[in-house]
């Protein structure tokens, strides 16, 4: 139980260091506004996955572009974590696209939509009703 507790702390400090390293760091034009939503790293430490969502930008291409300068930049951002955190050895990183908030946002809108579309359904049939009263 206490090497689960130790990789959830680990991935905790993994997420805050990443987050200001890509923003401030990470010098390339080509990569959006990156948000490190999750980082879950091994039991043995050997690996980190790092989940990242694009603020406003979901299309296949800058998800790619930008999964593609992350990768890159690996090598960089392990060695100034490095300096940062006090680990025997810093896991190797894998950048992942998290899609739960643009699904979450997609199927939010869903919803809206179908209430939406229930209250105007109930609009109509009950402004039909009172015509059928006037009769």
């Amino acid at each position: 139980m206490r090497e689960f507790k130790r990789t959830d702390r680990v991935g905790d400090q993994l997420q805050k260091e990443l987050a200001v390293l890509i923003q401030r760091e990470v010098k390339d034009p080509r990569l959006g506004m990156v948000t490190v939503s999750a980082v879950t790293v091994s039991r043995d430490l050997g690996y980190a996955d790092v989940y990242v969502t694009l603020l406003g930008e979901d299309a296949p291409e800058r998800v790619r572009e930008n999964l593609r300068v992350l990768r890159q930049a690996a090598g960089f951002l392990r060695s100034q974590i490095a300096r940062r955190i006090k680990l025997r050895h810093v896991p190797e990183l894998r950048f992942h696209y998290d899609e739960s908030v643009v699904r979450g946002q997609r199927l939010s809108s869903l919803i809206d939509e179908a209430v939406e579309s229930d209250r105007a359904r109930h609009a109509d049939e009950a402004g039909s009703d009172d015509e059928g009263e006037r009769d």
